[in-house]
């Protein structure tokens, strides 16, 4: 019986060391077993391809059996480490998908996480939550602001949310000289990567180098943490990947893992290549019968030379040298007409009077854009336009529809946007639309926009004055949420610096009074204009409407009447119904008189803005705001004689008899 016991013993002994020293390597993927999930892939010579070019997708794969990391649940995380081979490649050399993480979770697949900045690995309700149990570095290339990201080509190690615990830009330390090489993770290029966490001193390190090299042997950034309290007992290790509005490409090419140990060397020598970049050399031609192939190409070139002359002189753009060093931002004008189709009316989204916007799809990756053709003269300040327009191609924030570039033909400047499939918002609150929206998607959409914003404002490298916020500027993608576009107008100065005096462009009923009297527009410009935007969403009217030939109806006016009579919820959009929050409509009505006021020292910043909508800071009673010492009161028109005029020649048609009372803003509601 003890001999039988012993023999028992041995055997589960065994067992459970094999259990805790899980170790495998793939050096090439052609015939591994893992779980994939999403758009995920293994290649026919190998690559395991996390996305491919579709944009706002996902792709997982994990090692398919729950690996020990633990002896018991309350006991330490052993020792493990992981090395692995990637590469990013995007559709275009500046700009990229999301990037890759390597990932320690309780689950396989990732149930219920988003794409895009998301990485495949939370959503918006379980981001940052302990009870996510999941470890992982990212190997992140797009600068998310909301998550506290440093840039846009950094490596990250990342506990149970994408707000990274630690993390560094993209490089590795030379062991001989010590200094740092910075590299570009969306340069298609192989890289190395190695994470190792040591139990005994609780610390995880992260290496990173580029294919080939060695080992460096400082780390690029290392985390004391314990991480007992994270990883289970039982967990799964894998990738995950995602993609955006650019299409990219992202592959692992070989992976090695060990619990307690050094994960095995990879031999490189064995790894499967990547796709080629570019296209394809072309087959030599057989010298057979290469004499009647010369012969009949000269013919057909004889032949063709008129027309490629036309056809040349049709697509011809204006290019400078100077505008070299803009390439990628640069769009040939034949692209462009073959995206649009030759700018057919049947493709137009709209017109303006700052121009036509098409909808197209690019012919060489079949993303679908949104076009505008703007007339400009492409003398004086061109240079400077294009530089602000490239400047402007830069932002990233989720409310903001994404410049993708432009292109310069004779007296024409085109615009490349990403597509919104949704259209724009005017067309869901005016002309008895279609599709109604209800309260919650209006005011995500009022929030969403205020955050976008305060980004301009606040919180990219410059400040960003908009100069034409409005209805139709906001455009709704695929779920709804609003994105603030149109960025022609746009201009850009540094912070702690006074803005220049310009033109006054803009829209009639969303100019504030002084960008009509000095021309300077400003932060304070934007949020009146948004004051605007928000009344018109909350009313479902224009901030200027036709009454009848000789009157119009000012919004804010008609507002600021409504609760002077103490009833500003009659001013509320009557297709509303009964379905809406009675306290959000009447504090979005509120600041919209507050955004509107005629000085702009009274305005509340877009932070302040966006604390009100969030519920972060309550809204003032409107009573304590009348007649103060603080200057925040109705009835003087101080600064509104130039903001009246201004109308006199534009949409309000006979200004002299609008009915402007002594009630409109002059103190902040």
């Amino acid at each position: 019986m003890c001999f039988r016991f012993s023999i028992l013993l041995t055997l589960l002994l065994i067992s459970f060391a094999a259990a805790e020293d899980v170790s495998f390597i793939y050096n090439g993927f052609r015939s591994a077993n893992l779980n994939l999930d999403g758009i995920a892939e293994l290649t026919s010579n190998g690559l395991l391809k996390l996305t491919n070019k579709t944009m706002q997708q996902k792709g997982n794969a994990f090692y398919p059996h729950l690996v020990d990391f633990k002896n018991s649940t309350n006991g330490s995380v052993f020792s493990f480490s992981s090395t692995f081979v990637f590469a990013i490649l995007p559709e275009y050399p500046t700009l990229s998908g999301h990037g890759i993480a390597f990932v320690i979770a309780p689950t396989k697949g990732l149930p219920g996480s988003l794409p895009s900045q998301y990485l495949g690995l939370f959503n918006e309700s379980n981001n940052g939550n302990d009870t996510n149990h999941v470890v992982a570095v990212e190997l992140d290339t797009i600068q998310s602001k909301e998550f506290g990201d440093i840039n846009d080509n950094h490596v990250g190690i990342d506990i149970n949310g994408l707000k990274s615990a630690t993390s560094f830009p993209a490089g590795y330390y030379e062991d001989d000289s010590h200094d740092f090489k910075n590299l570009t993770l969306i340069s298609g290029k192989q890289m190395q990567v190695w994470v190792e966490y040591h139990g005994l001193e609780k610390r995880m390190d992260v290496t990173l180098a580029p294919f080939k090299v060695p080992k460096p042997d400082t780390p690029l950034l290392s985390l004391s943490r314990d991480l007992s309290s994270i990883v289970n007992r039982e967990m799964y290790v894998g990738f995950s990947s995602s993609t955006g509005s650019v299409l990219t490409s992202h592959y692992v090419l070989g992976w090695s893992f060990k619990v307690n140990g050094q994960a095995e060397e990879l031999t490189l020598s064995q790894l499967p290549k990547l796709p080629r970049l570019g296209p394809k050399k072309k087959p030599k031609v057989l010298t057979i019968g290469l004499p009647l192939i010369l012969v009949s190409l000269a013919l057909a070139g004889v032949s063709g030379a008129a027309y490629l002359v036309r056809r040349k002189r049709k697509f011809a753009d204006v290019v400078e040298d100077w505008e070299l060093e803009y390439g990628p931002h640069r769009f040939k004008f034949k692209d462009l007409y073959i995206a649009t189709k030759g700018f057919k009316d049947k493709e137009l989204l709209g017109a303006g009077g700052f121009g036509r916007v098409y909808r197209g799809v690019l012919p060489s990756n079949k993303l679908e854009v949104a076009v505008k053709r703007v007339s400009h003269e492409s003398r004086q300040g061109m240079r400077e336009f294009v530089a602000e327009i490239v400047s402007i191609g830069r932002l990233r924030h989720r409310n903001l529809v994404q410049l993708l570039g432009y292109c310069r033909r004779k007296g024409e400047l085109l615009l490349v946007y990403d597509y919104m499939p949704n259209g724009s918002l005017d067309k869901y609150l005016h002309d008895q639309p279609q599709v109604t929206l209800n309260w919650r998607q209006r005011f995500r959409v009022i929030k969403g926009v205020a955050s976008g914003l305060f980004y301009l404002h606040g919180e990219w490298e410059q400040v960003v004055v908009h100069r034409d916020v409005k209805a139709s500027n906001v455009l709704l993608d695929g779920e709804l949420n609003g994105r603030l576009g149109d960025f022609g107008l746009a201009r850009l100065y540094d912070h702690g610096t006074d803005p220049q005096t310009t033109h006054v462009v803009g829209t009639v009923g969303y100019l504030a009074p002084e960008h009509t009297r000095t021309g300077k527009a400003t932060p304070s410009t934007d949020v009146f204009a948004f004051g605007a935007f928000l009344l018109e969403v909350a009313c479902g009217r224009r901030p200027i409407e036709a009454k009848s030939p000789i009157e119009d109806v000012i919004l804010v006016d008609w507002v600021y009447s409504c609760w002077s009579k103490g009833d500003i919820m009659e001013a509320k959009d009557p297709s509303l119904g009964s379905d809406y929050e009675a306290e959000e409509v009447e504090l979005v009505l509120k600041l919209g008189l507050l955004c509107s006021h005629s000085e702009p020292e009274a305005r509340p910043t877009m932070r302040q803005v966006l604390q009100f909508l969030e519920g972060d800071v309550p809204f003032p009673e409107m009573s304590s705001l009348s007649l103060t010492s603080s200057g925040l009161t109705f009835g003087h028109r101080q600064g509104f004689d130039d903001y009246v005029m201004s109308y006199s020649s534009s949409v309000c048609k006979g200004f002299s008899h609008c009915s402007v009372a002594d009630s409109l803003l002059s103190g902040g509601r």
